[in-house]
């Protein structure tokens, strides 16, 4: 009878029964979803960070290098007024000259005084400074052929780089003739070979007459609009008693009906342009004028360039970008057309400067290599001149005044509060407003640095010392949070033993706990050196976002930091800054990244376990 009980009860138990397992499964099948929300949300921000450093990577790769110029500058003694012997006269000679002279007698064939300064406009604006820079590095080179080279503009180097129009090349080998036409050239073709080009400008004027559309819909409202207020007023004017509220009205009318006059004759004009648009991309071979906005259309025969200005299905009206050279051609069987995908006045690289930039190309007079200009030169209004050197100095001397002032500050604060300061509720008060002051945001400081700092004390603005002061303060609760807490991590036996064989107080903490909390003691201050590396909202307040062109070499001279640098190139529109943004952004974040794994490696070197 007893087993036969028990065997019932155990049967019924409340953990075996299928409301039980029931209620198990779904425990499980709750727990298995949050990991896979957990894995989801990991899986998600690692997602987003790749993206970010996807987009930074792939647009900074292009900045580090970069494509110079080396033309066959004239440095002799008769062109620069010194054989090298006088440095200061070697510093004053002109080397504009030089730089214009070589760019201009690659194309000897550029006469107007409009395409001259747009020829010059292919080399950067510093190249005078850094040939000139170069000759002062190596007087020895006066007079002899060695090749010295300058930066390309900033345009240039993103053209060959592929970052300003794609291009497409139909080769022909139907004949073509070519003759003057009242100083154009007149392209004559067999067979309509010039049809993809006529066709390009059709879907040209298909955009532009959807914009006119656009432009008479908006007319048409506003029509619309003023005709009710026409309404609305002369249904006032009447109903007016007073004379100078009539009077206002009936100008009001007045104006509205001019304005509908004009609306008028707007609508009128945009109808018209809408059915010759309309007529013209409706004869597929009737002949185009190729505007600025339409895809540019250069014929390559020969070593000669032309641009057709207009074109008809098997004929072309062209202006000469780079004439015949020795071999003047009336015929050919073996020429180019080059379809430029972005219309040339959406793009600040011109057609003549894209085949100028080839010939040197073809010249063999392009080297694209490292970009030493961007790691060895501070800030600068031209993108192919600036550099990150003088932020990283600068940043390097800021980090070691805040090194220097927060380290001795923040461990002694922290052994202070830790192994000396009595449990009170002063302590307590300042434990407090130590974690409070980790979380104020450091903007904060950066005003607290303007009041005191600068305003009252009257120190230098922009000065790596002032911004190291700063960030030591928003430092140091960091320091001592960390400290503090390597210290407590410290075993009580380690203290009890130094106390029991006679050390003192002092002694135990300098010579035994100190020494085995200093691992930690250095990652928690490697991480507040990161974070005060990465900081620009404190700096901008005491004006270390100046444009600072020297490199500086002391704690006293103007400078400004990685962070302030790239948020000064970002706001710039040009898209060789926006490149040079991201790169700088790599550099600062493999400091970034070098700063922590050094924390690590600290942690793994010293680092003891009981």
């Amino acid at each position: 009878m007893t087993n036969s009980v028990d065997t019932k009860v155990r049967k019924t138990s409340i953990h075996t029964t299928d409301e039980a397992r029931l209620r198990l499964k779904k425990r499980y099948q709750s727990e298995t979803g949050f990991k896979w929300i957990g894995r989801a949300a990991i899986g998600v921000s690692v997602g987003f960070l790749l993206l970010l450093l996807t987009s930074v990577v792939g647009q900074g790769l292009p900045a580090f290098t970069f494509n110079f110029v080396n033309l066959p500058f004239e440095i002799t003694a008769e062109k620069l007024g010194t054989d090298g012997s006088d440095p200061v006269a070697l510093k004053k000679a002109d080397y504009d000259s030089v730089v214009r002279d070589a760019i201009r007698g690659q194309f000897p064939f550029v006469k107007s005084r409009k395409d001259k300064k747009l020829l010059g406009g292919l080399l950067s604006s510093g190249s005078s400074v850094y040939l000139r820079q170069q000759v002062l590095n190596k007087p020895s080179v006066i007079g002899t052929d060695a090749k010295l080279e300058v930066p390309i503009s900033d345009f240039g180097d993103l053209y060959l780089k592929g970052q300003i129009s794609s291009s497409s090349f139909v080769e022909n080998t139907s004949r073509l003739a070519i003759a003057d036409n009242d100083g154009d050239v007149l392209l004559t073709a067999e067979g309509d070979v010039f049809l993809d080009a006529l066709a390009s400008a059709k879907v040209a004027l298909g955009v532009q007459v959807e914009r006119v559309r656009r432009d008479l819909t908006g007319a048409g409202l506003s029509i619309e609009k003023t005709n009710n207020d026409i309404i609305s007023l002369n249904e006032k004017i009447p109903a007016a008693t007073d004379e100078e509220i009539k009077g206002r009205l009936e100008n009001n009318l007045l104006k509205a009906e001019k304005n509908l006059k004009v609306l008028n004759a707007r609508v009128k004009q945009f109808a018209a342009k809408i059915a010759d648009f309309d007529s013209r991309i409706a004869d597929t071979r009737m002949g185009e004028e190729l505007t600025d906005v339409m895809p540019s259309q250069l014929v390559y025969v020969g070593d000669a360039v032309f641009k057709l200005i207009s074109v008809t299905p098997n004929s072309a009206t062209a202006e000469t970008i780079k004439p015949f050279g020795e071999d003047v051609l009336t015929t050919s069987n073996d020429w180019t057309i080059r379809t430029l995908d972005i219309v040339e006045s959406s793009r600040k690289f011109s057609d003549k400067e894209i085949v100028w930039t080839d010939a040197l190309v073809e010249r063999e007079y392009v080297r694209n290599g490292f970009n030493t200009i961007f790691f060895s030169r501070g800030a600068s209004r031209e993108p192919e001149m600036a550099g990150v050197l003088g932020a990283v100095i600068g940043s390097a001397l800021t980090l070691i005044i805040t090194l220097a002032l927060s380290f001795p500050l923040g461990v002694a604060a922290a052994i202070y509060l830790e192994e000396f300061a009595p449990k009170n509720r002063w302590t307590t008060i300042i434990e407090v407003n130590i974690n409070n002051l980790a979380a104020v945001p450091s903007i904060v400081f950066g005003l607290l640095g303007l009041a005191v700092f600068l305003n009252f004390f009257e120190l230098d603005r922009s000065a790596p010392y002032v911004g190291g002061m700063v960030l030591a303060l928003m430092t140091l609760p960091t320091i001592i949070i960390a400290s503090r807490a390597a210290l407590r991590a410290v075993p009580p036996s380690i203290r009890e033993a130094a106390l029991g064989i006679g050390a003192s107080r002092l002694q135990t903490v300098v010579h035994h706990v100190l020494p085995l909390a200093m691992p930690g003691i250095l990652t928690g201050t490697i991480i507040g050196m990161a974070q005060a590396l990465g900081e620009t909202a404190p700096l901008l307040m005491i004006g270390m976002v100046a444009f600072v062109v020297d490199i500086p070499t002391a704690f006293s001279d103007p400078a400004t930091v990685l962070p302030v640098q790239i948020f000064m190139w970002a706001d710039f529109p040009e898209p060789a800054f926006q490149q040079r943004t991201s790169a700088a952004i790599m550099v600062l974040l493999g400091f970034l990244i070098a700063m922590n794994a050094f924390a690590v490696v600290l942690r793994k070197r010293f680092e003891r376990r009981w």
